[in-house]
């Protein structure tokens, strides 16, 4: 691979546009794509939209194309209404049983794998440990740390075993217990480190042991684990904890890097370099075509002027190219 096409395959953007489709497959290279409200087509042209990207992506000579969706149920759920079911919340499933929670995951994962979807941004493992979380509510299975551990690593088995559909858990390492959202701020979460072991990594740590495919990161500062940078851009919690500490081995993919949690204090290109330095294997943007531009040259000017060494990249296209045979390949 040349450097711009091993850059590429880091890069899981979304667009607004079919030019913009088109050449983020051109000349981005990129190793996926994101679908929001605005892409979701009746079934039959859903398919044909999803298989179009994944030929052109052949065409093109690049590997296949992560195809991606943020569909959890109840308030984020991409598919939806008129065209596909309505899918309960995680508040719902969390009032009945892992088995429940299973089977909520695996019909939503068959539906994403016959419209030509690998990867769904779901379970959420977040605790709802703050009435006033204006984000995550009813989108976590409950309150208490080991039943929404429970619930999502059934979840996950539901997507991945059942439905050969990447999980993804979010939003490392838990946005449960903030009263801002990190679309338009960025939160603060001062609990110490016992309190965040004892409450926010419990359905991560479960989830990680049982074999998730992919973990999403929070644009969110944890005082106790990185007094200066959220989660997202640190090396001491992607890294040093969640790689580390935790064992995790799969694919770590931050959170879009256009939200204001990190693009008010950073920029968007400068949250993917450092989001790379710390750790993260791919890069999320989910909307402007000039900010996917702006992260690709940010990300192929510090693999050249040796802020990132090419090796950091491979040790990422590595971990990309083995879930792309596992969850992609028929």
């Amino acid at each position: 691979m040349t450097l711009s096409h091993k850059i590429g395959q880091m890069l899981l953007f979304g667009w607004q546009t079919d030019t913009q489709a088109t050449v983020l497959i051109d000349d981005l290279h990129v190793g996926g794509v994101v679908l929001m409200g605005r892409n979701i087509q009746p079934l039959g042209r859903m398919k044909a939209t999803i298989a179009g990207l994944q030929h052109r992506a052949q065409a093109a000579g690049l590997p296949p194309l992560f195809v991606a969706v943020d569909q959890e149920g109840g308030r984020v759920q991409r598919l939806g209404p008129p065209h596909y079911a309505k899918r309960a919340t995680a508040r719902e499933i969390g009032r009945s049983s892992p088995e429940t929670a299973r089977t909520a995951a695996q019909e939503i994962g068959t539906e994403l794998r016959q419209l030509g979807f690998n990867w769904d941004f779901a379970p959420v493992l977040d605790v709802d440990s703050n009435p006033r979380n204006p984000v995550i509510g009813d989108r976590s299975y409950g309150t208490d740390p080991e039943q929404v551990a429970a619930m999502g690593v059934a979840a996950m088995r539901g997507f991945q075993e059942d439905a050969r559909v990447l999980a993804c858990g979010k939003h490392f390492p838990g946005h449960g217990d903030t009263d801002t959202d990190s679309h338009f701020a960025l939160p603060r979460i001062t609990h110490d480190l016992a309190h965040l072991e004892a409450v926010e990594m419990v359905p991560f740590r479960a989830a990680i042991k049982a074999g998730i495919a992919a973990i999403m990161t929070s644009h969110i500062l944890f005082s106790a684990l990185d007094p200066t940078l959220p989660a997202t851009l640190s090396p001491a919690i992607l890294t040093g904890l969640l790689r580390e500490k935790m064992g995790f081995g799969g694919l770590i993919i931050t959170d879009d890097l256009e939200m204001k949690g990190v693009a008010d204090g950073w920029g968007a290109a400068e949250a993917a370099v450092l989001a790379v330095e710390a750790g993260a294997d791919v890069l999320l943007c989910c909307h402007e075509w000039e900010t996917q531009k702006a992260i690709q040259a940010a990300l192929l000017a510090a693999v050249v002027n040796g802020r990132i060494a090419e090796g950091r990249l491979d040790e990422s296209l590595a971990r990309i190219a083995a879930a792309k045979v596992r969850w992609i390949s028929d």
